[in-house]
């Protein structure tokens, strides 16, 4: 029985130390490819766990924050990548500190290259460390673009815009741009409705049907009540911006939209008028003699 096993073990290792292909000094065996995919396995194995470990021990801390766990998961995913590389170029026998050294000139002439993505990459960490932008947050962006943030990577994060497009943001431009983040703000946010109104137009009036419009949307809180400020002279209205806070950040442009059709029915029930813009040119005339 033990001289079968034997035999068996010694066919095993015969069969594992044979070499797929041989150049000079160098070979890969059975052996080598094997030991790569169990590294590999292993660094499956080692991810998932660490990911578990992390959100079970992390989890609980009032201080650290959902951005923070996913910094501290996605940095050790890396690491532990990273490593794993390179024990399984150690395990096929290859020696990376040639390979380091001969690439020492390409990696600075990448490092020109690749600023912008390392930007990126250090303001992912920023984002998932600091928490000013988190996911689920509706943010504004510069272009006035509105959205949800669905992911946030350590290069790039996506936000759904309210569109339903999937808009792929490089992290720099959310750290270092003006980004408007609606989720950190006061559950409560002010917003506004302009309107113009004809001259001689009754403004008593137009106050008291803003405000009864206002009254009539439900996503406009009771806890705050709206106002109406007189703005200005313009050229061909008078300009009234009705102000109300609402919770509904995201669903606001309905809110106002709503607003706007409850206003202009109001004001023609009211027989108050909204004017066109207009113009007045003056045409000076002189007399002109003719002469035969």
């Amino acid at each position: 029985m033990m001289e079968e096993i034997k035999n068996f073990w010694l066919d095993i290792k015969s069969a594992l130390e044979f070499k797929l292909f041989e150049i000079q000094d160098y070979s890969i065996s059975l052996y080598n490819i094997l030991i790569v995919v169990l590294v590999f396995i292993a660094i499956r194995l080692l991810v998932n766990g660490l990911e578990r470990l992390l959100k079970r021990q992390l989890s609980d801390k009032k201080n650290f924050t959902e951005g923070k766990l996913i910094a501290f998961t996605k940095i050790g995913k890396y690491i532990i990548y990273v490593l794993g590389f390179i024990l399984a170029l150690k395990s096929v026998n290859i020696n990376i500190t040639p390979i380091l050294i001969g690439s020492s000139a390409l990696f600075v002439g990448l490092g020109f290259g690749l600023q912008e993505a390392f930007r990126d990459f250090v303001a992912g960490i920023m984002l998932l460390f600091e928490g000013d932008v988190m996911v689920g947050d509706v943010v504004e962006m510069e272009n006035e673009t509105v959205g949800v943030v669905k992911q946030i990577n350590l290069r790039t994060s996506k936000v759904r815009t309210r569109d339903g497009i999937m808009m792929i943001v490089p992290n720099s431009q959310l750290t270092n741009d003006r980004v408007i983040n609606w989720s950190n703000s006061n559950r409560l946010t002010r917003f506004r409705v302009d309107v113009g109104v004809a001259y001689g137009s009754d403004t008593k009036l137009v106050e008291k049907l803003l405000l009864e419009c206002a009254d009539k949307e439900e996503t406009i809180t009771e806890r705050i009540k709206p106002f109406v400020m007189f703005q200005n002279f313009g050229d061909s209205s008078l300009d009234f911006s009705l102000y109300f806070w609402s919770e509904e950040v995201w669903r606001i442009e309905r809110t106002k939209s709503r607003l706007r059709f409850s206003i202009d029915q109001a004001f023609r029930d009211n027989k108050v008028t909204i004017p066109f813009p207009q113009r007045d040119l003056h045409f000076k005339s002189k007399d002109i003699s003719l002469k035969d």
